[in-house]
């Protein structure tokens, strides 16, 4: 007799033999079930009605029970736009020689009703998309190894970073590379994390890319395999004069770990100042950063962010902080999370900021669960530094300006010793000044 056969006759003779003396409290039991059954009936019937009457969604599990206007009552898809969108689809059918499914254009439809917020960092995600996007924020992809930056302006993409041992640097590519195209997709046409999402994929396949190299003036089309990749967000040495570094590439899951990490073994290694490089940081994740500042800063507030509703949310730092002389590198790529930093330190005065104007992203979004493996990512607040600065589309000016020069010479390989940011800010920390 196996065990859940013995655990089985075990229940039955408890329940046997207690039944005599449980008769009037089992009644009772059954009464409250058969009533609070009734009351889940009569309260998803009132919902029913109110959906009904309201024209409404009820959502639930984000947060509060929230209730959503159905806009289709509100004349979104009314009667002429429904027939619009038949008659297009007719014409499609008809005479588009291209080949597509009906999948594809409803995906495009319901891309295309986010897209119309005309807000880049709000986003609709198919299944296959979401999980890209999701993924992401762990640090572990299929893909081929490097950091990427976009111009604001131009929308070209450059390689920022290759890392070490990824297909990247097994193909041949160098920071300051710019990506032309992913596939057939120009390069400038899409959004940083959409293109990005091109570029990772099932581990095995392969992406093709255009690459223009400035060094040589040469454009070229190589195949990358895609591998499964666990980047670090985090990295560090010790420099001269017990200088401690850290780079923050991003603020993904287990930033804040790693960031501990980094501190505690540069403390070990006799750290006497920091410098913080927030440069090509895009941003991240709110929990990450804000831990982060927690562990730097003196009790306070790190940032708060306000809704469209009015309704304020601040995120503060304990007693507990750090006392070391720091320097924070910044620039033109350094974006949303590493603003919410930037910005607090220079509040604060607790660190000096050195490099270019930050890019100015003071918006957070919210990602939400869609049915069927979709979501959705939209703008759902504002956020302001401690002293109630609200750095979108502005940008935090640095204390120091300074513009980025590589003093090797063209072609060579990216080296500490020759950045001049970096060297500034170990001269301000060693003289001050």
């Amino acid at each position: 007799m196996d065990q859940n056969h013995i655990d089985q006759n075990i229940n039955d003779q408890n329940i046997t033999e207690q039944k005599p003396k449980r008769t009037f409290a089992k009644g009772m039991g059954i009464g409250a079930l058969i009533g609070a059954v009734s009351s889940l009936v009569i309260a998803a019937l009132a919902i029913v009605i109110y959906v009904k009457v309201t024209h409404s969604y009820i959502a639930i599990g984000v947060g509060d029970l929230s209730v959503v206007q159905n806009k289709d009552e509100q004349g979104l898809i009314d009667e002429k736009t429904a027939f619009k969108i038949s008659e297009i689809s007719s014409y499609i059918d008809l005479y588009y020689t291209g080949k597509y499914t009906a999948d594809q254009e409803r995906d495009g439809m319901l891309h295309g009703l986010v897209n119309a917020l005309g807000d880049p960092y709000s986003v609709y995600f198919n299944e296959t998309e979401y999980k890209d996007f999701m993924v992401s924020n762990t640090g572990e992809y299929a893909g081929i190894g490097a950091t990427l930056s976009q111009d604001k302006e131009t929308k070209e993409v450059t390689i920022v970073k290759v890392y070490e041992g990824t297909p990247a640097e097994e193909a041949g590519l160098k920071a300051g590379d710019q990506i032309v195209t992913v596939g057939e997709i120009d390069s400038t046409t899409k959004e940083l994390s959409d293109l990005v999402s091109q570029i990772r994929g099932e581990e095995g396949t392969k992406v093709t890319l255009t690459v223009y190299r400035k060094s040589d003036d040469s454009t070229f089309t190589i195949e990358v395999e895609r591998k499964n990749i666990v980047l670090p967000s985090v990295e560090y040495s010790m420099l001269d004069n017990k200088i401690g570094y850290i780079q923050i590439s991003q603020f993904q899951t287990d930033t804040d770990e790693q960031f501990d990490k980094a501190l505690e073994d540069l403390e070990k290694q006799g750290m006497e100042k920091m410098i913080i490089d927030l440069r090509d940081n895009p941003g991240g994740l709110l929990d990450s950063v804000v831990n982060i500042c927690d562990r730097i800063l003196p009790e306070g507030t790190i940032v708060y962010t306000e809704d469209k509703m009015g309704k304020k949310v601040t995120y503060s730092s304990d007693k507990k902080c750090i006392d070391y002389p720091m320097v924070v590198l910044v620039n033109g790529n350094s974006a949303s999370a590493s603003e919410i930093f930037a910005g607090a330190i220079k509040d604060y005065e607790y660190g000096t900021l050195i490099g270019t104007k930050t890019f100015g992203k003071g918006i957070v979004q919210s990602i939400f669960n869609l049915s069927n493996g979709d979501g959705l990512k939209i703008t759902t607040a504002n956020y302001f530094t401690p002293k109630g600065n609200f750095i979108h589309k502005v940008g935090i000016e640095p204390d120091i300006e300074l513009e980025y020069k590589f003093l090797g010479k063209e072609g060579d390989t990216y080296d500490k010793t020759l950045d001049n940011q970096l060297i500034r800010a170990q001269e301000y920390l060693t003289k001050g000044k």
